[in-house]
């Protein structure tokens, strides 16, 4: 088990690299790759199922104990990485497909690796694990309006549809996860710290897969939506930082804040994407997969070296 351990502690710190590396297989040699796509929402129900067992009631006592700062990042979530993805598909006119899935990406839930960034980042990492639960619950419901609402004009939209798809791939599997962790507690605790390897392995085989899929269209307009994704993920970033410190959230909250934003649930994305739309709308979501977590361990690596710089007393400085 501790072998296991400290594999899966290896996974989850060289997560972007593996990302990239099978990106990169999966768009040379997109024979071996294919076969996966009809998996993908298992895998995303099997990582939601992980982050289920991982959740305690501490995580929701937070959500108590702060709850203008959950609110404010909550509605940060929902409303800035939306509002982002559909000005960049009307500035950038992308083809109806990608802008699609650059909306639906940016109404997706925060990513489960932005709380691994707040720490590194030396961010507030309970606010962080708080607002990501919050937000993946409050998925099924909110993800599907906003879609519905912001990218029905490029093509049709099934809020109902996807509103069941989320339930089934989000909801469930984290219901499932609690109550497993409430019946075999002993046996979870033991086998929580191998989900880093479980949650790397089905991220970068939904990547693969949908880079597999889709490798014509990425060959043509590949640069075209890295450079979307790039201004997306950036601006998440600094609007997110931006709202908390327009608040006057102290700076590990700033920081919080802002990855948890600037970092979505690509995986969802590229779910829904390519069972409501297309196999070329995941690809956005599959790009930001790779990309934000480079982005992510940049971001958390440099905020977390300038946290050590500081003075004791000046790591919750308001105005830092």
């Amino acid at each position: 088990m501790k072998t296991l351990e400290r594999i899966s502690q290896f996974a989850g710190n060289t997560f972007a690299v593996w990302v990239l590396l099978f990106a990169a297989l999966a768009f040379f040699s997109p024979g071996g790759f294919t076969w996966i796509a009809p998996y993908i929402s298992i895998l995303l129900g099997i990582i939601m199922f992980g982050m289920g067992m991982t959740l305690s009631m501490d995580d929701f006592k937070e959500v108590f104990k702060q709850p203008k700062k959950v609110a404010i990042g909550v509605i940060a979530q929902f409303t800035i990485m939306p509002l982002i993805a559909l000005g960049l598909a009307i500035a950038f006119k992308l083809p109806p497909e990608v802008a699609a899935g650059v909306i639906l990406v940016g109404c997706c839930p925060g990513g489960t690796s932005s709380n691994v960034m707040t720490f590194l980042a030396r961010g507030n990492v309970a606010l962080s694990v708080a607002i990501t639960s919050v937000t993946t619950l409050l998925a099924p419901i909110v993800t599907p309006a906003l879609i519905l609402l912001l990218a029905s004009r490029w093509l049709p939209v099934s809020a109902g549809d996807m509103f069941l798809s989320v339930v089934k791939i989000v909801l469930i599997p984290i219901i499932l996860g609690l109550v497993a962790k409430i019946l075999f507690r002993t046996q979870v605790e033991k086998s929580v710290k191998a989900l880093p390897l479980v949650s790397v392995v089905a991220i970068v085989a939904i990547v693969a897969a949908v880079v597999s899929a889709n490798q014509q269209k990425i060959a043509e307009t590949g640069l075209l939506i890295l450079l979307v994704v790039i201004l997306h993920n950036s601006l998440g970033y600094l609007l997110g930082f931006w709202a908390a410190r327009l608040f006057k959230m102290n700076y590990p909250d700033q920081k919080a804040i802002s990855i948890e934003v600037g970092m979505q649930n690509s995986g969802l994305g590229a779910a829904l994407a390519a069972a409501h739309f297309s196999p070329l709308a995941a690809v956005p979501s599959a790009i930001f997969s790779v990309w934000h977590n480079i982005s992510g361990s940049l971001l958390s690596t440099w905020w977390g070296k300038k946290a050590s710089a500081l003075p004791v007393d000046a790591k919750t400085n308001k105005s830092a």
